[in-house]
């Protein structure tokens, strides 16, 4: 072979390599959501967004890891940078030339900012509404408030979760479930709460569950019990304890510990207090449907007793959001 085939041989090479690499490591369907269903799971667990629905527009917007904006910026939800964003960014043409997306400095950021996105934006709000287990109502609601702009985008959705029994994931014990189903024993299962729990009964008469009175246990980590109210997980702080060392202990951050016990930033627990360690729902799910209130007790203070966000109860009451109303012994108020 002379100098000059040798050269063209080599350029060939170099040439081809990208594209040799890129099909030696393109990611199956099958192994994105073994990799990422957990953290999907979790999502749900704290914000109430499906994990059927988290997986199915990863899959989509990233094909399943694949594609260029995904590898280059670790932007699996195709979120654009908006005005408020203030991290790192790249280039890439959309529906319009150069439209400019957010880069991440890992995929566990990317998914976090988009439970975060989906959970801040108000024009979202209306998919909250909806349950975690209701896929097809998630995918309908993003396609309304203009998520994507593809027509066909909620049935894209809907037939990712199908084809691939996503909706399992939705369920209680959604990741064994998953698992079972395609033939895997999983190793990753959310091992936070036990199936086995201990419940400490309402007082005998009590027509209706107070939630003064009403604790589901369900098992000790790290010393805490940890108890459930509404279906949403707390445990009661201890003396010295901070947002920061909860948050070790139960992996997560001290902003999320604040932001599902509607707290402000610096905030600290004090002791014997209720903190939520999920982020806490948007209605009472028991039978009551209104609170008869004690002096003093404000938006706040019931949605910590219910398990119910305080801007849920602001705006069930017609409140103002944090205008620090009281309200007056013997009020109603709604939970529902």
């Amino acid at each position: 072979m002379n100098i000059y085939k040798k050269a063209i041989f080599v350029l060939f090479l170099l040439c081809a390599l990208p594209q040799l690499l890129t099909a030696q490591a393109r990611i199956t369907k099958e192994e994105y959501i073994d990799r990422y269903k957990r953290i999907a799971v979790a999502h749900m667990e704290r914000y109430g967004i499906p994990a059927s629905i988290t997986m199915a527009q990863g899959l989509l917007e990233s094909d399943a890891g694949n594609s260029w904006l995904s590898r280059a910026s670790n932007n699996h939800f195709g979120i654009k940078c908006k005005k408020n964003w203030t991290g790192d960014k790249v280039y890439y043409d959309d529906d319009a030339k150069g439209e400019c997306f957010r880069s991440y400095p890992s995929v566990e950021a990317s998914y976090e900012d988009h439970a975060t996105f989906l959970d801040t934006q108000p024009r979202y709000d209306s998919l909250f509404a909806y349950s975690s287990t209701d896929y097809k109502s998630w995918a309908r609601g993003l396609k309304a408030a203009g998520y994507a702009t593809a027509p066909d985008y909620a049935q894209r959705l809907i037939r990712i979760i199908e084809e691939n029994q996503l909706y399992l994931l939705d369920r209680e014990n959604g990741l064994q479930l998953y698992a079972a189903a395609h033939g895997f024993t999983s190793t990753d299962p959310l091992d936070w709460f036990p199936e086995q729990s201990t419940v400490d009964q309402p007082a005998s008469g009590s027509s209706g569950i107070d939630p003064d009175n009403y604790r589901v246990t369900i098992n000790a980590h790290e010393g805490y019990n940890i108890y459930q109210t509404n279906g949403v997980h707390y445990i009661l702080a201890k003396e010295g304890d901070t947002f920061e060392r909860i948050g070790h202990l139960f992996r997560l951050s001290a902003g999320n510990l604040r932001r599902f016990n509607d707290l402000k930033r610096k905030a600290q627990p004090l002791p014997g207090e209720v903190v939520y360690i999920e982020r806490k729902k948007k209605r009472w799910e028991g039978n009551a449907q209104t609170h008869i209130a004690r002096q003093g007790e404000t938006a706040y203070s019931v949605g910590q007793s219910y398990g119910i966000r305080t801007r849920s109860v602001e705006k069930l009451n017609g409140l103002r959001r944090s205008d620090g109303h009281v309200f007056t012994a013997g009020e109603h108020v709604r939970l529902q």
